[in-house]
C-alpha cells in the first residue's frame, strides 16, 4: 500500500514516515505543493497525507487541482486550522477525510484503514480469501487456521495483490507499493517476495501473467 506524505513540517515528516512504515505501508515524502501535484499527477498512489499549509502552492490548491484533473485517490487532510469553514471547504473540495494538528498515531492509522475499506467497497477491514485472512490492523496473517509469519514487504504485496483481486498487476504497480523513491531496488526483488508467498501459502496462489504481471485471480462461486 503506498502513501503520498505531502507535509513540509521535517520534524512531523519524519516521525509520520517511520510510523507508517512499521505499520507496513511504503511512503513517499514531499515537502512542497508544486512537486506533490507533479507526483500525484504522474505516479499511482494509493492513499494520499496532504497539509494545507504547503510552500510554493498550499495544500487546498493541489488538492482542487487533483480532483479536477479526475483523481480519486483518497486524501486524507492534516492542518491545525480548525474552524467549521476550513473542514466545509476541505471537504467540498474533495478530501475525504479531515484530522487536525495535533494528533495521536493510533487514530491517524484507524482512518487510513477506513479510508482503504471504502475504497475498497468493504465494510471489514479484514480480507479473506478462501482459507487466508490478512488483518490490516493487527497487522496479522492466517492460511487454514495458522498464523504465518511475513516479512514486512512480504505483507505489503499480499496485501497488495488481495486488495485487486482478478486484477493483473504490473511489475512497476508492484514495485512502486514495496519501495519508496530512496530505496534500492535489486533486478530480481518481486520475484523472490513471490516465490516466499507461494511457500508459505500454496503454489497456485499467486499467478504469473508472462510478460504483463502477476494476480490473485477470484475464487470461483
Amino acid at each position: 500500500m503506498r502513501i503520498l506524505l505531502v507535509e513540509d513540517d521535517v520534524m512531523l515528516g519524519e516521525t509520520l514516515q517511520s510510523a507508517l512504515q512499521i505499520q507496513h505501508y511504503t511512503v513517499d515524502w514531499l515537502r512542497d505543493g508544486v512537486m506533490a501535484l507533479h507526483a500525484i499527477s504522474d505516479q499511482h498512489f494509493d492513499l494520499i497525507i496532504l497539509d494545507l499549509g504547503l510552500p510554493k502552492m498550499d495544500g487546498m490548491s493541489v488538492l482542487t487541482a487533483v480532483r479536477r484533473k479526475g483523481i480519486s485517490t483518497p486524501i486524507l487532510i492534516l492542518t491545525a486550522r480548525d474552524t467549521v469553514a476550513d473542514k466545509v471547504n476541505g471537504l467540498d473540495a474533495g478530501a475525504d477525510d479531515y484530522l487536525l494538528k495535533p494528533f495521536d498515531l493510533s487514530e491517524l492509522n484507524s482512518r487510513l484503514r477506513a479510508l482503504i475499506r471504502r475504497s475498497s467497497g468493504r465494510a471489514s477491514s479484514e480480507i479473506a480469501y478462501g482459507e487466508l485472512r490478512l488483518d490490516p490492523q493487527s497487522q496479522s496473517v492466517s492460511y487454514q487456521g495458522k498464523q504465518i509469519i511475513l516479512h514486512r514487504r512480504e505483507f505489503t504485496l499480499l496485501h497488495e495483490l488481495l486488495e485487486n483481486t482478478g486484477k493483473v498487476l504490473s511489475r512497476q504497480q508492484l514495485e512502486q507499493g514495496l519501495y519508496g523513491w530512496e530505496e534500492d531496488i535489486e533486478s530480481n526483488a518481486l520475484e523472490v517476495h513471490i516465490h516466499h508467498l507461494r511457500k508459505k501459502f500454496y503454489p497456485e496462489l499467486i499467478k504469473t501473467i508472462r510478460g504483463v504481471g502477476y494476480i490473485i485471480e477470484k475464487i470461483k462461486p
